[in-house]
């Protein structure tokens, strides 16, 4: 675990290199596509960054300048299956933004779903040293907090404070300067396969690259799918993607659930292609001018001409009904929806203030998904698009492209975490984890 604290921390340092270069890429590392945006950070930014002014201040200070996607090849789920047809598929996308934005650029933030990611909420609490809330106190109550062991093969991806407390009065998002006696804190963390996390960073150093952040995709479709009301108020973002979908919970404007359900919308796609006995292209084109989840009496009547080039006359010139097209997609569709019903009645989502639920994602596109997932989910369920960023052109701004925007957001404005103060090492929150930093400190 200290060896994924320290990447972290190098990765961060990556970061602050890339806003002084001004340009930094982000990387959504999908199972469909690969989507590669390049960001110019204004004077402003990097003033702010030296300052160390805090997280979500809004999207000024930077825009997009280069933008490029194409077919994902080599993931599965989520997760990097073969390393050489991603690498390749990585490299393509960058050389095209590079091209737009006629720069070069050495530093990328990425993103990637899957990964199996498990959340935990931690506490922790210590008395203050003097009267005034320091940075060495901040330190001190997150190293307080009580890690859970979560196994071996499992990294920490997250791990963000999202509230403090200063004697009686809870709340506070900053109890920096100001005067108690008692500070405590709860954390969000999650951890995911450290395999998935390796591969990717591994793949994307063979691009010639640095990492400069990791992220989950589920959550940064939240930090661009949702409004600041529903951050603040309480809402779950469901993100629809090819390989597997992502489900993240916001309260108070930070995530507190993260999950993923290893199905989306290369499945409906493949069930198609096994229904009507055609090639994935061919399914994939039929799905998305054609597909729906709810039949009318019209669907009936209306043909869909499959086509087909194998040469047998009869076999290429077959039809079928939309409403035997929606006869495959609803199922699956439904089964998705009732995994993601699972998923957010185990993070105890019915109790939040507000149950607001965003539909995100290529697969969210299918007509008819919220009616649909209004009668699963609850009834407050509407289809989200990613925030505006300036210079993102009209292709990329659609619920395909929320992890994107999302990692610009927080390639900007990144929420603080675990790994961006200085622990003190006799206070690490677990024998062993006090151990592997002595032994870290030793012999690096």
């Amino acid at each position: 675990m200290i060896e994924f604290y320290e990447s972290q921390r190098a990765m961060r340092n990556m970061r602050k290199i890339a806003m002084q270069r001004g340009v930094v890429a982000v990387l959504d590392v999908g199972t469909s596509k690969i989507a590669c945006l390049i960001l110019r950070f204004d004077g402003t930014e990097r003033l702010n960054e030296a300052e160390g002014i805090g997280a979500m201040a809004g999207q000024s200070g930077f825009r997009v300048i280069g933008a490029a996607t194409t077919r994902s090849r080599g993931v599965k789920t989520g997760e990097i299956n073969v390393m050489q047809e991603t690498e390749r598929a990585i490299r393509t996308a960058i050389q095209a933004a590079q091209k737009m934005a006629k720069i070069r650029v050495d530093h990328v933030i990425a993103c990637f779903s899957g990964a199996n990611p498990r959340s935990y909420g931690l506490a922790g609490q210590v008395d203050l040293a003097g009267d005034v809330v320091s940075e060495d106190d901040i330190s001190r109550v997150l190293a307080a907090c009580d890690v859970p062991d979560f196994g071996d093969g499992r990294s920490v991806l997250h791990a963000q404070p999202i509230n403090f407390a200063l004697d009686h009065r809870s709340g506070l998002l900053d109890p920096r300067g100001q005067i108690g006696q008692v500070l405590s804190t709860d954390m969000h963390m999650v951890t995911v396969g450290e395999d998935a996390v390796r591969n990717l960073a591994h793949c994307v150093s063979r691009c010639d690259l640095e990492l400069a952040g990791i992220a989950s995709s589920a959550y940064l479709s939240g930090m661009s799918a949702l409004v600041e009301d529903e951050q603040e108020l309480g809402a779950a973002c469901i993100d629809l993607g090819g390989g597997s979908t992502g489900v993240s919970i916001f309260l108070r404007k930070h995530m507190i659930y993260a999950d993923t359900v290893n199905i989306g919308g290369d499945h409906v796609t493949k069930d198609i292609s096994m229904g009507l006995q055609i090639p994935a292209a061919t399914a994939e084109r039929i799905k998305t001018f054609y597909g729906g989840v709810v039949a009318t009496g019209m669907d009936d009547r209306e043909m869909i001409d499959i086509g087909g080039d194998t040469g047998d006359f009869e076999h290429d010139r077959r039809t079928v009904s939309r409403a035997e097209l929606i006869g495959i997609i609803r199922p699956r569709v439904e089964e998705i929806l009732e995994e993601v019903r699972a998923s957010l009645d185990a993070a105890g989502f019915d109790h939040l203030p507000c149950q607001q639920i965003v539909l995100t994602g290529g697969g969210s596109q299918i007509p008819g998904l919220d009616g649909l997932a209004a009668r699963i989910l609850g009834q407050q369920v509407r289809l989200g698009r990613p925030l505006r960023v300036h210079g993102l052109p009209q292709a990329a701004t659609g619920p395909g492209f929320a992890s994107a925007v999302g990692m610009c957001l927080f390639a900007a404005h990144p929420q603080d975490e675990w790994w961006d103060f200085e622990l003190p090492v006799d206070r690490y929150p677990a024998r062993s984890l006090k151990r592997a930093v002595k032994w870290f400190k030793d012999n690096w």
